[in-house]
């Protein structure tokens, strides 16, 4: 991919697949010069996308705008010290290479700037020197996760991203790639390759030769099969997992069968060089006991001077540690499958290359300083009685149990916050099945069409999330009793979207539905009772009845407090509402207090940009808000919206109720023109995701009355107080505490 900005004035960041980007900026590039074009075809050689730029200002722009790639730049001796002034300290920026026609001497401020690897007065200068920092920077971007030893002790407090990986792992493998799969694939590629020449004859000769050679061979020599597998496995990039698959099983079964054929018996002492971020070396040498896992596939080396000399010039990057890892296996208490790559892999005459798996888990031992950013750390390979290492997989296990494998994947989808990747997967399930399905990876039962519900709650399509809860209990009715404890969920479920709708009495009598299986079936104590009663109280908070909600919620938090573990998210959750309805009752600093106690569990079980984060987030920030420390509100609901926009749609209710409260701080810090474009794009998504009269949009109409009120404008602010009450006359109870609010602000104006 090669974009230029010599003729457009916006440039669009589009899908990247692999780990890098190279950058080139000069102010007299002509890209259809023959000398620019053979620049160009060398430099696609290593790294597909190029963005060739004339302008700093757009150049920067782009730059800063990138997020999960490396950039490699390539900048003119014009721009030189000018633009590294710039940029030299951003983050995604791993070096820079000055390319000058003329031989000129050494530039002492080059040397202020450990990422310019120098000056250089010939293309193919550069492409050697930049061949060996794409090498030594692909062996330092291997993704790790980290179970310390307290988190063996307490399976709540796991690393997330140690529990996704390893049930990827898992249904990657168990998926049947149908006869497509290697098509799908090559398509896929096609189209992010489209204009790299070099590139596309790799690929068809991927897909012509595929069974000519083996696994190992196509990973080994192929940069982008090597780059596209080990991204997508780093950042989780499902879709790509998915068209993947067939190539991710073919690999791990050939590095089984080698392991098999190899028939090792003794000890063997194996070593890895890389580069590691100053964070997670911290993490590691806090877990010392623990597990580690590698969750791309795991190069390794038996010669240790190989390994040193990666992680000795690794070190030499001021964001990163060396670490040289010195692994121990004792293939008679482990079956862990490797394979030595000689005579396979392209490397293998120089590195003596053993090549593990996805998601290799092994022991941290001792951690050893060598000298100034180089460290060593001990690690064993797992053995199979190893009691700890399997109550954490079954703990895991546990968690996903659903018998369709790709029902399995879509379910961690939701567990990941990635619900329209979910919807996608279950939207496959039923394209290519039926109720009488007999392939198991597509058969639907009402437990599909209860997740798919839940997915479409995640992104606020009520009316999708209703219709597909109402299927499950269509299917559930026709093979159940009338009062059996499967009904209690769907039940609920029922109930809860009708309260998000606004329609409360028919919520309630879902709930009370549940709630009289429930005590036909179960003691007064049973943790079911936690859901239905928290649900109830959900109904009167909606209602604006706090008390009776208090009440509910309270009786949900004294039967989770029995049951569940000190840091489970329903825990979480509670906590939340309750914090919410002290809110709502005035008494915020009690309120929180719950609200923090619902973070310091969330920062533990779920990732960084998780949906339920941002939740707490706008709840504390409320909080902040109504005791008075706006500019405290105001960082947590802009944590709350950064989260948002990422995670859900944008026309999602969730994001509308954030710009209200963002709204609420600019009104009360006197900036009424910002208060006011917040509360129109909150008012816009409630429009589109709500009914006309639904309450939600009554409170907008309120707030921005209140905003014409406090700008004088009388008029307006009475015509928008006039439109809440009318929708609130119609939906709320007579004595709701918000037509009481509106008639003092009619009254008031």
């Amino acid at each position: 991919m090669i974009e230029s900005t010599a003729n457009t004035s916006q440039l669009v960041l589009s899908r990247i697949i692999e780990n890098f980007i190279i950058i080139w900026l000069d102010s007299d590039i002509n890209e259809f010069a023959e000398d620019t074009r053979n620049s160009i075809t060398r430099l696609r050689q290593m790294v597909n996308t190029i963005k060739i730029f004339n302008d700093v200002d757009k150049c920067v722009d782009f730059l800063t705008d990138i997020e999960d790639e490396k950039v490699f730049m390539i900048i003119s001796n014009t721009f030189g010290q000018q633009i590294v002034s710039l940029i030299g300290n951003v983050a995604q920026l791993h070096s820079i290479y000055v390319i000058c026609s003329q031989s000129i001497e050494h530039q002492p401020w080059i040397d202020d700037y450990k990422n310019v690897k120098g000056i250089f007065n010939k293309m193919e200068s550069i492409c050697d020197v930049l061949r060996r920092n794409i090498r030594q920077y692909e062996i330092n971007l291997i993704s790790i996760s980290i179970v310390p030893t307290r988190s063996l002790t307490n399976l709540d407090e796991l690393d997330q991203s140690f529990m996704y990986s390893q049930i990827l792992k898992e249904i990657i493998l168990d998926i049947k790639p149908d006869k497509t799969a290697k098509k799908e694939f090559v398509d896929f590629c096609c189209t992010h390759y489209a204009d790299n020449n070099t590139q596309s004859s790799k690929i068809r000769d991927f897909e012509q030769l595929y069974e000519h050679h083996s696994p190992i061979w196509w990973y080994t020599k192929e940069p982008f099969i090597y780059s596209i597998v080990n991204k997508a496995l780093r950042t989780q990039e499902i879709d790509v997992i998915i068209k993947m698959g067939f190539f991710i099983q073919d690999l791990h079964r050939q590095i089984e069968q080698l392991h098999t054929e190899a028939h090792q018996t003794s000890k063997m002492i194996i070593y890895r060089g890389q580069g590691m971020s100053n964070d997670d070396f911290e993490k590691i040498k806090k877990s010392e006991g623990g597990f580690l896992s590698f969750n791309n596939f795991l190069s390794t080396s038996i010669d240790q001077d190989v390994s040193y000399s990666f992680a000795e010039s690794a070190g030499d990057n001021p964001q990163l540690i060396g670490i040289l890892f010195q692994i121990e296996i004792d293939p008679l208490i482990s079956t862990v499958s490797f394979a030595s790559l000689d005579n396979i892999s392209q490397y293998s005459d120089s590195e003596k290359e053993i090549l593990f798996s996805m998601h290799t888990i092994f022991r941290i031992g001792k951690i050893k300083k060598i000298k100034d950013r180089l460290w060593k750390v001990n690690l064993a390979l797992t053995s199979d009685n190893d009691q700890q290492l399997k109550k954490l997989t079954d703990h895991i296990r546990k968690e996903h149990q659903q018998k369709n494998v790709w029902h399995r994947m879509a379910v961690l989808m939701i567990t990941m916050g990635k619900f329209n990747k979910a919807l996608e997967i279950f939207n496959l399930i039923c394209e290519k099945s039926s109720i009488t399905s007999t392939d198991e990876q597509f058969v639907i039962d009402p437990a599909i069409y209860h997740d798919m519900a839940v997915a479409y709650r995640c992104i606020g399509n009520n009316s999708n999330a209703l219709s597909y809860f109402q299927k499950t209990l269509e299917v559930e009715r026709k093979f159940l009793s009338h009062n059996h404890p499967k009904l209690i969920t769907t039940y609920n479920n029922i109930g809860e979207i009708n309260d998000a709708m606004g329609n409360y009495s028919i919520a309630l009598s879902y709930y009370q539905m549940a709630l009289e299986i429930q005590k036909t079936h179960f003691p007064i104590d049973d943790p079911s009772f936690a859901i239905t009663y928290n649900n109830i109280g959900a109904v009167h908070n909606s209602m604006g009845n706090y008390p009776a909600a208090l009440s509910y919620y309270k009786q949900t938090l004294k039967i989770e407090q029995k049951s569940l573990p000190s840091n489970h998210p329903s825990l979480a959750a509670t906590y939340e509402q309750i914090g919410s309805i002290y809110g709502f009752m005035g008494d915020y600093s009690t309120a929180l207090s719950y609200h923090k106690k619902a973070l310091e569990i969330q920062q533990k079980s779920l990732p960084p940009d998780h949906p339920n984060l941002a939740t707490t987030y706008k709840n504390i920030g409320e909080g902040y808000r109504m005791l008075g420390d706006a500019s405290t509100a105001l960082s947590y609901y802009e944590k709350t919206l950064e989260i948002e926009l990422k995670s859900l749609q944008s026309s999602h209710p969730s994001i509308a109720n954030t710009y209200g409260c963002i709204a609420a701080v600019y009104h009360v810090l006197g900036n009424y023109s910002i208060a006011l474009s917040y509360c129109e794009k909150a008012l816009e998504i409630k429009q589109h995701s709500f009914p006309s009269d639904h309450p939600s949009i009554a409170r907008t109409y309120s707030e921005i009355g209140s905003l014409h009120e406090s700008m004088e404008d009388y008029s307006n602010a009475l015509s928008y107080y006039e439109k809440a009450l009318k929708i609130e006359q119609k939906t709320l109870p007579f004595d709701h505490p918000s037509l009481a609010y509106n008639y003092n602000n009619i009254g008031s104006v």
